[in-house]
């Protein structure tokens, strides 16, 4: 039985290596769960990934570089694809030792066309990375690299992000963020928990609030907008050199030199800020 199995698992896996490795090119369709994950392992690429009602997970990959000058050395390039359990795994290999002297440039597109239920996590370095209608969990680990997620109506995101920014143009259930010199812009929000810690980026959330939900927010050299779109609670805002400014329909139930409480709509929400050297804005509407 175990023969068997492993046998299944070789078929299963395929390794995309091309002789020129300045030129890739992939245009396959693979086998894949509705609610299946796929996994990305990238970098310096721009990657499109969309949902529909297709069946299949369709793959395309092309690189192509080009050298004018002196280059020396060697360098290798492929995709290893592997179908598992319904899911699948696409994970890029390259290997280069070498110099030039002279003009290089890499195009490098990632095009993910996927069953819209599908879930995606993806691992990068470098990059851009753009998101439609996948419903799915979406999940994000990436350095320098710029992601934006256009009607993705699942309910779990995690962004870890070191150096880039996120938009997304609405979002529910939970949301987790890390982010470093990240800028992050979400509208439209209706997410039952949040937790997100900055530094040194900007923060800005529209977001309703459900009853007994917990947010909580940590900022470090930044700013953090919120926009009560609907719903309230309670907001504790503890904060250490910044500024702290509430519009709307907040009242102001506690105050001193660190912390302010404020009050919205007599809702059970709990809202947790810690704010170092940042500012915070919060709109009840």
């Amino acid at each position: 039985m175990k023969k068997i199995v492993f046998i299944a698992l070789l078929l299963s896996s395929t390794a995309v290596a091309q002789n020129d490795p300045n030129n890739f090119h992939l245009d396959k369709e693979f086998e894949i769960n509705p609610t299946g994950v796929i996994k990305l392992y990238a970098s310096d690429a721009k990657v499109q990934i969309n949902g529909s009602s297709r069946e299949k997970a369709h793959v395309k990959i092309d690189r192509q570089v080009t050298i004018k000058g002196w280059f020396f050395g060697n360098e290798s390039f492929g995709i290893d694809v592997n179908e598992e359990d319904g899911n699948l795994t696409i994970r890029e290999k390259r290997q280069s030792v070498s110099g030039i002297i002279g003009f290089y440039s890499e195009k490098y597109t990632i095009v993910l066309e996927l069953p819209s239920s599908a879930s995606i996590a993806v691992h990068g370095d470098d990059g851009d990375y753009k998101v439609k209608n996948i419903n799915g969990v979406i999940s994000f680990d990436l350095d320098d690299a710029d992601v934006e997620l256009t009607d993705c109506g699942g309910s779990d995101f995690s962004f870890k992000m070191d150096d880039g920014d996120v938009t997304m143009n609405h979002g529910k259930g939970k949301l987790q963020l890390d982010g470093d010199d990240a800028d992050v812009k979400i509208a439209n929000g209706s997410f039952e928990s949040i937790e997100a810690t900055i530094d040194d980026g900007d923060l800005v959330i529209e977001t309703s609030l459900v009853e007994e939900g917990k947010y909580y927010i940590k900022a470090e050299d930044g700013l953090v907008l919120l926009t009560v779109l609907k719903g309230g609670g309670k907001f504790d805002v503890r904060h250490e050199d910044g500024r702290i400014v509430a519009e709307g329909k907040f009242e102001l139930l506690q105050e001193n030199e660190n912390h302010k409480q404020f009050g919205l709509a007599q809702g059970t929400a709990r809202v947790e800020i810690r704010a170092d050297d940042a500012k915070v804005k919060l709109i009840g509407r």
